[in-house]
């Protein structure tokens, strides 16, 4: 596979590691990735947002154990971390939605320097989504 385009729109910590790895993986593979962060998941995108993301739900009060068996793995344990890591292969590229950053107040000034940029979603879906080899949305 050549490319492969993300939408993420989970926040909560255990859910988002999914397309995080992907991602990871894929690159790992040569794969270029395009990653878009819609709802809630946009703020990921942000020191802030990436900071407070948990475990929500039935498995809540597993937040800590599910970072330390991250850490095990040999990932970093921390989303922040691993956006960073993911933006060192030069194969993953992250994007904000502009909807979503507008709704929950990402803007120039607070998105990570890793990301891509605010772009819309029908740019992405026409411009990546639609050109890539596969598409999987979390």
């Amino acid at each position: 596979m050549k490319r492969l385009a993300i939408v993420v729109r989970e926040d909560a910590y255990d859910k988002i590691l999914t397309p995080l790895a992907f991602a990871y993986l894929s690159a790992a593979e040569g794969t270029e990735v395009d990653m878009l962060f819609v709802n809630w998941a946009v703020r990921a995108l942000t020191e802030d947002g990436a900071r407070a993301l948990r475990v929500e739900g039935a498995h809540a009060d597993a937040d800590h154990w599910v970072r330390e068996r991250v850490a095990a793995a040999g990932l970093p344990n921390d989303v922040r971390t691993l956006l960073a890591a993911l933006h060192e292969t030069g194969k993953v590229h992250c994007y904000a939605c502009s909807l979503a950053a507008n709704i929950f107040g990402v803007d120039d000034g607070n998105i990570l320097p890793e990301a891509e940029g605010i772009v819309g979603a029908a740019w992405f879906l026409n411009e990546k989504a639609a050109t890539a080899d596969h598409c999987q949305y979390f």
